[in-house]
């Protein structure tokens, strides 16, 4: 990476916008060269990963094709986003400030790209897997509420999210799909088998899952 790449990276993650104008006022190619690869770490990567949304709304709005660029795992903005939360929790539960800055970008991105809930990361996790998993049932909720149609998506082991939260042990993410489910009379869903031929109610009991 050269010299500008990587202090762009660097204003990204610190979300230095003064510092992202001035490079591309130096280099108008920059972002191009960073375009011209198919799966990378953009700045609009680290921007979200260090939570900043002010970086990542001036950097989409200059180059707008980083919305749907992936890094090396696959992931999408919204998995970084929801990875970035996670890690917030378990590092500092006490502060929900930095909490609250990685949902504000999770809110922003689903409200303005909400083609990015159906983004296949390594596992062909999307957002909606990757949510389950963490028994994040608030921002499971929203993903359903934008795009009903990702509760269709499965991952490479034919896993549906209520597969993924049974097997984390997500219940309250689990509790969610269900009325979710019911609700919009896609109960169907339930009888959907991972590759493994387990659905909801087989993997529930080779989970021990009493409550499921």
């Amino acid at each position: 990476m050269d010299e500008r790449l990587q202090r762009l990276q660097n204003s990204a993650f610190e979300g230095d916008v003064d510092a992202l104008f001035s490079i591309v006022a130096e280099d108008p190619l920059v972002l191009e060269r960073i375009d011209e690869m198919s799966f990378v770490t953009t700045p609009s990567h680290a921007a979200v990963s260090g939570g900043k949304i002010h970086f990542v709304k001036e950097i989409l709005n200059l180059k707008p094709s980083f919305v749907g660029k992936r890094d090396h795992l696959g992931r999408g903005l919204l998995h970084l986003a929801l990875e970035g939360k996670q890690l917030q929790q378990e590092r500092s539960p006490r502060d929900s400030g930095l909490v609250e800055k990685y949902q504000e970008l999770v809110t922003w991105l689903i409200k303005t790209h909400p083609e990015l809930i159906r983004v296949k990361a390594k596992g062909m996790v999307t957002p909606l897997h990757y949510a389950a998993q963490l028994n994040d049932e608030i921002n499971l909720a929203d993903f359903l509420y934008v795009c009903p149609s990702s509760i269709e998506d499965l991952t490479v082991k034919s896993e549906t999210a209520i597969h993924v939260a049974i097997k984390n042990w997500s219940f309250k993410a689990f509790k969610v799909l269900l009325g979710w489910l019911r609700h919009f009379d896609r109960e169907e869903i339930l009888k959907c088998e991972d590759e493994e031929g387990n659905n909801a109610l087989h993997t529930a009991i080779c989970e021990s899952h009493p409550e499921v």
